[in-house]
């Protein structure tokens, strides 16, 4: 699967109240590519309902599902995972997901942990934050000037996150953001219509690019 455009990122809090599945299948409709399932409660039943929710989800849609920081989990069902910095091993992880795996790793605003996270097999680099972020507003602020670096210096996937907006996403993909990982600026809508209007939105910025 070719790792380019929109990059759907879930929010606990954001999506509560009955929200995840139809705002999720919203974004998916819209042509959201991977979808990332960020939860970081402790109740391991819920979140393994969600999660097999959503890979049913993604299935349908033709879409990726990823597991945030949960390498079990996402063993568990044949998906992807993305780790953070603090999350463990992506050699491990790859290790243990097989070579099919899409595995995603943090790289903050580092050059060199983006090496790293390649050497151990990560499917993507993922740097941020770019912009005022709500759900990491004390995360290290990354440039435009890093994505131009990244380009011309890595042959993988690059995932750009943090405070991306439909307003700002253009700058992103020209500067060589290959996907971009929103949050807020999807699925802080009203309605699930609403959260497929701006999904078409984010990935035909991808068909102009």
């Amino acid at each position: 699967m070719k790792l380019r455009g929109l990059y759907a990122i879930t929010d606990s809090q954001l999506l509560a109240g009955g929200k995840l599945l139809p705002y999720v299948e919203a974004a998916l409709k819209g042509g959201a590519k991977l979808l990332q399932y960020r939860d970081k409660s402790s109740d391991e039943a819920r979140r393994l309902r969600e999660a097999e929710a959503l890979m049913e989800l993604c299935t349908r849609h033709g879409a990726q599902l990823i597991i945030n920081d949960d390498a079990e989990l996402a063993a568990r069902l044949g998906v992807g995972l993305h780790l953070g910095q603090s999350d463990g091993s992506l050699a491990a992880a790859r290790a243990l997901l097989g070579r099919q795996a899409i595995i995603g790793g943090t790289c903050h605003a580092s050059l060199d942990l983006a090496e790293t996270a390649i050497k151990e097999g990560a499917s993507y680099i993922a740097f941020g934050r770019f912009y005022n972020s709500q759900t990491k507003p004390g995360a290290p602020a990354a440039t435009l000037d890093l994505l131009d670096q990244a380009r011309q210096r890595f042959h993988s996937p690059i995932v750009a996150i943090g405070g991306v907006t439909l307003e700002n996403a253009p700058e992103l993909i020209a500067r060589g953001a290959s996907m971009v990982a929103v949050i807020h600026a999807l699925f802080g809508a009203d309605s699930a219509a609403e959260v497929e209007r701006r999904a078409r939105a984010f990935s035909a910025l991808f068909d102009a690019a």
